[in-house]
């Protein structure tokens, strides 16, 4: 079985606040940005991310005003990958679309969040499927390969970012998880703006550490 941990975001926390306007998205994802190019940025992408003068700034302490992600999604192709998986994506995925169509900077194992219209059933993913025949394979796993047939694989790199469809809060936010294969290990969240929210968080405790 899969190692479950839950998170949640605080009841009255306006910074924990569920993210599902295109506004909302840029002003977080900008400020995602600026932090990544503090915490996670090595030399070799700073010299490709950033001009003079911004590596200037950078180094003086200040913040630098860039964007990291990608252009928005047009509502045809949004509409058009909700229709190809038959389902109506959560208002908090729908907005990042909507602000940026994928995501490719971040501070641990993933890659990229897909752009819409590569967004799937992790069973029919090259990666998610392996996975699943994997855990298929091994007795006392039906639970968990249950659970991958009906997840939708947002994010992938070592780890993975999964949405539960079947799994909706009155919200209309869909479970999300993070999920570790070489681990096993599994973190529930109640939204995918907060799973997103979850690595920023990360990158904020790895600047204070440097602090120290």
């Amino acid at each position: 079985m899969i190692g479950m941990s839950e998170t949640t975001d605080p009841e009255g926390n306006e910074v924990a606040a569920v993210l599902t306007t295109p506004e909302a998205w840029r002003d977080f994802l900008q400020r995602y940005g600026e932090l990544y190019v503090k915490v996670c940025a090595d030399e070799e992408e700073l010299g490709d991310l950033l001009d003079e003068d911004q590596l200037e700034a950078l180094d003086q302490g200040g913040n630098v005003e860039l964007w990291l992600g990608e252009a928005p999604a047009r509502k045809e192709a949004l509409a058009a990958a909700e229709e190809r998986l038959g389902v109506r994506f959560p208002p908090s995925l729908r907005g990042f679309f909507l602000a940026s169509d994928g995501w490719t900077r971040f501070g641990d194992h993933l890659d990229r969040v897909h752009p819409c219209g590569s967004v799937e059933w992790m069973r029919d993913s090259e990666a998610g499927s392996r996975v699943t025949a994997t855990y298929a394979s091994i007795p006392g796993n039906e639970e968990d390969v249950e659970l991958f047939r009906r997840f939708i694989e947002i994010a992938r790199g070592e780890d993975f970012w999964l949405l539960d469809p079947t799994d909706v809060g009155p919200d209309g936010e869909w479970a999300a998880y993070e999920f570790a294969p070489k681990y096993g290990d599994a973190t529930q969240h109640p939204s995918f703006s907060a799973l997103f929210r979850s690595g920023y968080e990360s990158m904020e405790e790895d600047a204070d550490e440097d602090m120290d």
